[in-house]
């Protein structure tokens, strides 16, 4: 495989020749920065851990040189930060057993730019390398400009691909905003009430930030739990742990669909929702 950065780097937490390794991936996460997997993909690296037949790949798109930081790493340099960051995720991808972890060291500002191809271009050599069934990346209401620039980059690369190697399923998940304000029905749920302690080893890892003052190992448990607990009002909790993504698929089943337009109809359920909710009690 060729990538457009000659900084790219690829992990292989069990030692299989890389293409091998890639080519075994059933679940792929494409996400923006270190951490971002760990935080949104908990449902599929649960369901892939210890399984022979199902494997996860994730992919961190951006470089990390931005990161905040403080306490150990108050005075790192933004080199020293990237490295500390591809450390952490190559961490979190031996304790997740992950099939492999791909680091494409791009800049955010290549990936806000929307004119930029090069992300496209190395998601679609990473779809071809793994043929995924499922693929997770952030969901279009995420507030985070970098976390947007991604999923539509990766909803571009796929419709690159013939209609019969593209995958079953493309999932956007929460980070920056939670997607408890969907509409149940379109919401999809991923149990993810197993193995706490796996899931708090995963987001553990990231130390640079934790240490920075975002506590977000604690931040992504609570959602989980308060996303259980919330998910029904008329019944007692079916689970302990929930995360929701958005359902994207019908934009790498329509071509045509503008991203743009398909967000705002999922905002326009959800303000319908609530004024018929309202409107039936006046």
């Amino acid at each position: 495989m060729k990538f457009n950065l000659e900084t790219t780097e690829i992990f292989i937490p069990d030692g299989l020749p890389v293409a091998k390794a890639l080519a075994r991936t059933t679940h792929l996460c494409l996400a923006a920065h270190q951490d971002d997997i760990e935080i949104m993909a908990a449902g599929p690296i649960l369901t892939c851990f210890q399984q022979e037949q199902l494997w996860f790949t994730g992919v961190v798109v951006t470089d990390g040189r931005g990161s905040p930081r403080d306490d150990l790493y108050k005075n790192y340099t933004d080199e020293e930060m990237r490295r500390v960051r591809f450390k952490e995720q190559f961490k979190a991808a031996f304790v997740g057993e992950y099939a492999a972890q791909v680091m494409l060291d791009y800049p955010s500002k290549s990936i806000k730019d929307g004119k930029d191809e090069r992300g496209v271009e190395d998601m679609l050599t990473l779809l071809k390398a793994t043929r995924p069934q499922y693929v997770y990346t952030h969901n279009l209401a995420d507030k985070h400009d970098t976390h947007i620039g991604v999923a539509l980059k990766v909803i571009a690369a796929i419709r690159r691909l013939p209609e019969t190697e593209r995958p079953e399923k493309l999932y956007g998940c929460e980070v920056w905003r939670n997607l408890d304000w969907m509409v149940d029905s379109d919401k999809v749920s991923f149990d993810v009430t197993k193995r706490e302690n796996l899931q708090a080893a995963l987001l553990g890892v990231f130390d640079s930030q934790i240490c920075g003052g975002k506590r977000y190992d604690l931040a992504s448990m609570g959602r989980r739990k308060a996303n259980a607990t919330y998910s029904e009002s008329h019944g007692v909790d079916e689970t302990l742990g929930l995360s929701y993504a958005m359902d994207l698929t019908p934009l790498i089943t329509d071509d045509k669909l503008d991203p743009k337009a398909f967000i705002l109809a999922q905002i326009q359920k959800f303000a319908e929702d609530v004024a018929a909710r309202v409107g039936k009690m006046l």
